[in-house]
């Protein structure tokens, strides 16, 4: 028998033809998300689950299902109870690297956005608005010599410090430790102090969850920015909207948001606020290349093969012990 894969929403043409190449393909060929019971029925008796951020494998659910791989169509994982799947022998990989400077175009362009105002000059010219030219017409922030600070110096930290280096920015970083970049390692109340521009690139954890808070949106220059394509629950979103509605802070450009597709009533009233459904790694050539990149993945896991960008090595020694024995 041919080994089965369980594709739980649409991906790019090409990885689907590519695991029907050696997989039945069960495909969910929608954008709709599937529950909790469809996803499980779908998921019994399959080799390998490609997924998305929308899918919920909890401990629960992870419970409940054998498949041997999980390949998630996103560098972001915490959609996935890695430990829990790991006791269940089920290996769980990601998408990095592909889309690592995609999504700090992303972040760069929201964080131009909101300094330069460019929404709102948008939105100005659009509605016939604009009939003379004016000496402060519509003025916003230099970019260029500026500070940026960045929180969580991996890949795409990385990758928007190189663009800041571009512009000529002095680059200012925390992280749980140093790392070999040239940029000034700093703790995370000097940064939010001294920084024009800040730019979010940790991952969710129990101690990055509203990470940003009244605090330190408090702590922050009255004049700076605040971008996030990291994940949503990292600012707590209310008091981000009260940043901006009373100037604590100069603006924000958000990405991603605690409870999507919803954003707070109040974050989207603020003028300030440069908004984005969650495209950070939306370009052509990078989504494909992400589907292809968990198409790959499932294909080896069920070929018996290591995949790449495997997020629980634990998970692969068990196996390969098993196998041994």
């Amino acid at each position: 028998m041919r080994p089965t894969v369980l594709v739980t929403r649409r991906i790019y043409p090409e990885a689907i033809e590519f695991l029907k190449q050696h997989a039945e393909v069960d495909y969910n060929s929608t954008d709709d998300i599937l529950s909790p019971a469809d996803l499980l029925a779908r998921a019994r008796g399959k080799d390998a689950v490609v997924s998305q951020l929308v899918d919920k494998f909890t401990r629960d659910v992870l419970a409940q299902m054998d498949v041997k791989i999980i390949a998630n169509v996103a560098v972001g994982f915490d959609n996935i109870d890695v430990p829990a799947a790991t006791e269940r022998g089920i290996l769980v990989t990601n998408t990095p690297d592909v889309l690592t400077d995609t999504t700090a175009d992303l972040a760069f362009g929201l964080m131009m956005a909101a300094a330069r105002r460019l929404i709102e000059t948008h939105e100005f010219v659009h509605s016939g608005k604009w009939n003379r030219w004016s000496i402060d017409m519509l003025v916003g922030q230099d970019v260029h010599h500026r500070t940026l600070g960045i929180l969580g110096m991996g890949r795409i930290g990385q990758a928007m410090a190189r663009r800041g280096k571009g512009f000529s920015m002095r680059v200012l970083y925390n992280d749980a430790a140093p790392v070999d970049f040239d940029a000034e390692y700093v703790s995370k109340d000097q940064l939010l102090r001294e920084s024009d521009f800040i730019s979010i690139h940790v991952p969710l954890t129990a101690e990055t969850r509203h990470s940003i808070g009244e605090a330190e949106l408090r702590t922050m220059k009255k004049t700076a920015i605040i971008v996030n394509t990291s994940r949503g629950p990292v600012i707590d979103e209310a008091a981000l909207a009260r940043a901006l509605q009373e100037g604590w802070i100069g603006g924000a450009g958000i990405d991603v948001f605690e409870s999507e597709p919803q954003v707070h009533p109040e974050l989207l009233k603020c003028r300030t606020a440069v908004l984005a459904p969650h495209i950070g790694s939306a370009s052509v050539e990078t989504r494909k290349g992400m589907s292809m990149i968990a198409a790959e993945s499932a294909v080896a896991a069920i070929g018996g093969r290591r995949p790449k960008n495997l997020l629980n090595p634990a998970a692969w020694d068990s196996i390969s012990s098993r196998k041994e024995a």
